[in-house]
């Protein structure tokens, strides 16, 4: 005899074999036993999840000579003839062959005589919403009042393509995907009975690569064991599936939580020699990181369908939230980048890096490990000196050359820089084409804040309430006006930052401060960010605060919007300057040229003179 594949030898031949489901399950033996039988069943689900399965054993349940029942005997001959599949009144149909309407007027013809051996005359058709428009509506009327030994069973793996006519008459059973916990259970008691040996890992590989189908894993079975020569092995499972193991997702995830670059890039390197599949292992990172989401807002919202909730809970305490979630949100953008990538591998490097660079995390480690950083953050403002260079601008035009050249900006010495306020050694030059743009200033509303050293206002911010010194604000001077000035030295990075610009002071009793976070905002705000927030102004204040947050519209001018005007301002200014110049005016005559506004922007300090 011919070698039949598991996925067929293992079909199961009653309900008390079928895995899952217990949902439609329940529904069926319940109407059999109860003599309870409708005329039109339709069965729903991705492939491989059994509803082809279901419908032939309910066609067995009808037709067993013992009589009605769910528990068919399975000794009769048309039990025997259902599970062979050469059942004289089982009429299997695959609607994707036969879409025209006459083939479904001459399956009809056929309907109002009795069956031959049966006590129903069963109608099974595969994948029905495959059916042209006139194939439904000449099957309506007979749907509808069939004859009384008549009976029909639908499946479909697209119920949205039925029409409403069709979908009224039958009894919808939508069937689940199972989970690999379900699928690895079920793989171990069929590798028992067939007397293969196996390891756990390898079988949780296969359970996890099935999506949910059970004949997807026992196909995969069948092929791991011709792979691994007869005995299922972790290693074999992972070469021919071309994915890591779990075990080296988890590692990964660990290692970028730690920043470190070099270890990651090495363990990619390890896993790139297993020839893998960067989409699925893709997949992979992003599936454990919604298991970590969901464990650190609630423990208990994860199961071990995975084996691996232990790994879960452990990681879910290394990694912040605002890093998962960015993580998770980056994978997912960069689905589409490895589909069409040329370079595989250095797609999903590039992703790995780029996951770690925009982490808060990862910036405050890189920052707090940087002693040339330090040394920048210890020196006083005003010891500090404004280096110049001079900016030539070229024109070449024939016949004559001119080289245009911008005022240096006047060098301040270390006496002079002694007698000026604090506020104006910020201030934007007032005589000068360029200024200083804050190294950490939020953008307005949604966007989003740079992490990098402590941020800087312009004087403007200090404009909103006077003070001689905007450094010596008490905690009992706090006011809204007060905290414009608070908020450019606060050591605050990433999300709590952009937070914090966008809230307004309400309220100061005792030690308690009321802020007011834009409802804009709210989506990026987590209850655990108040003990940050309460850290950073302890730390500036040197006395305990208590923060309580409350998400409604703000009205006010806040941080952010207060960045977002004085760069807007200087912007403008900027580009009435350039455009009032002389030689940019003699240029746009001569050459009878125009001025991009939006290439107009003012030159920061970090930018390149």
């Amino acid at each position: 005899m011919s070698y039949q594949v598991l996925a067929r030898k293992w079909r199961p031949k009653n309900f008390s074999e079928v895995a899952g489901q217990a949902h439609v399950l329940k529904s069926l033996v319940n109407a059999l036993d109860n003599d309870r039988l409708h005329h039109a069943y339709l069965f729903t689900g991705t492939r491989g999840v059994g509803k082809t399965t279901l419908a032939r054993i309910l066609s067995k349940c009808l037709n067993c000579e013992v009589g009605v029942s769910s528990t068919p005997c399975d000794a009769c001959d048309s039990c025997i003839e259902i599970s062979e599949g050469r059942f004289i009144d089982l009429i299997e149909v695959d609607a994707a062959s036969r879409t025209k309407v006459e083939d479904t007027r001459e399956l009809l013809e056929n309907v109002q005589y009795t069956p031959a051996r049966g006590r129903y005359k069963v109608y099974l058709i595969d994948e029905v919403h495959m059916l042209s428009n006139h194939s439904f509506n000449a099957l309506l009327k007979t749907l509808e009042e069939p004859p009384p030994h008549v009976k029909f069973l639908f499946a479909t793996t697209d119920p949205q393509k039925l029409p409403i006519t069709i979908l009224s008459r039958c009894l919808q059973f939508n069937l689940k995907n199972l989970s690999p916990k379900m699928i690895a259970d079920y793989l171990i008691n069929v590798l028992k009975a067939e007397a293969i040996e196996y390891d756990q890992d390898a079988l949780w590989q296969i359970a996890g690569a099935a999506g949910g189908s059970m004949r997807d894993a026992l196909t995969l079975v069948d092929q791991a064991i011709g792979f691994c020569e007869g005995a299922l092995s972790s290693t074999g499972v992972q070469e021919m599936l071309g994915v890591p193991q779990q075990q080296q997702v988890f590692e990964l995830l660990a290692r970028m939580a730690s920043g470190d670059v070099s270890a990651v890039l090495e363990l990619v390197n390890q896993i790139a020699e297993q020839t893998p599949d960067y989409g699925h292992t893709l997949d992979g990172l992003l599936s454990l990181l919604h298991r970590i989401a969901l464990t650190q807002i609630t423990p208990d919202a994860i199961d071990n369908s995975f084996g691996d909730k232990a790994q879960v809970v452990e990681l879910s305490s290394m990694i912040s939230a605002e890093d998962i979630h960015l993580f998770y949100q980056l994978g997912n953008k960069a689905r589409e980048e490895l589909r069409y990538s040329a370079d595989m591998r250095a797609t999903f490097e590039m992703l790995l890096l780029r996951m770690m660079v925009f982490s808060p995390s990862y910036v405050a480690m890189a920052n707090s490990n940087d002693p040339q950083q330090e040394s920048t953050e210890s020196v006083e403002p005003n010891q500090s000196s404004v280096k110049t260079e001079k900016k030539k601008i070229t024109e070449t035009a024939a016949p004559t050359e001119r080289v245009l050249e911008t005022q240096p900006v006047p060098q301040v010495t270390k006496d002079a820089a002694s007698q000026q306020k604090p506020t104006d050694q910020i201030a934007p030059a007032a005589n000068t084409k360029t200024s200083a743009k804050p190294l950490h200033s939020p953008e307005l509303r949604n966007s989003k804040i740079e992490a990098g050293p402590k941020q800087q206002l312009p004087t403007e911010a200090n404009k909103l309430e006077p003070s001689s010194d905007s450094t010596a604000i008490k905690l009992y001077e706090l006011t809204h006006s007060t905290w414009m000035s608070v908020f450019s030295q606060l050591s605050v990075t990433g999300i709590v930052a952009n937070v914090l610009a966008n809230m307004e002071l309400v309220s100061l009793t005792g030690n308690e401060i009321q802020f007011k976070l834009d409802v804009n905002q709210s989506a990026v705000f987590s209850p655990d960010m108040i003990v940050k927030l309460e850290a950073a102004l302890e730390d500036y204040f040197s006395e305990p605060v208590k923060v309580t947050i409350e998400i409604a519209e703000v009205n006010v001018e806040t941080p952010a919007l207060l960045g977002q005007r004085l760069r807007a301002e200087e912007k403008q200014k900027t580009i009435d300057e350039f455009i009032q110049d002389d030689i940019v005016q003699e240029l746009v005559s001569r050459f009878s040229g125009s001025v991009v506004i939006d290439s107009i922007e003012p030159i920061t300090k970090g930018d390149k003179q």
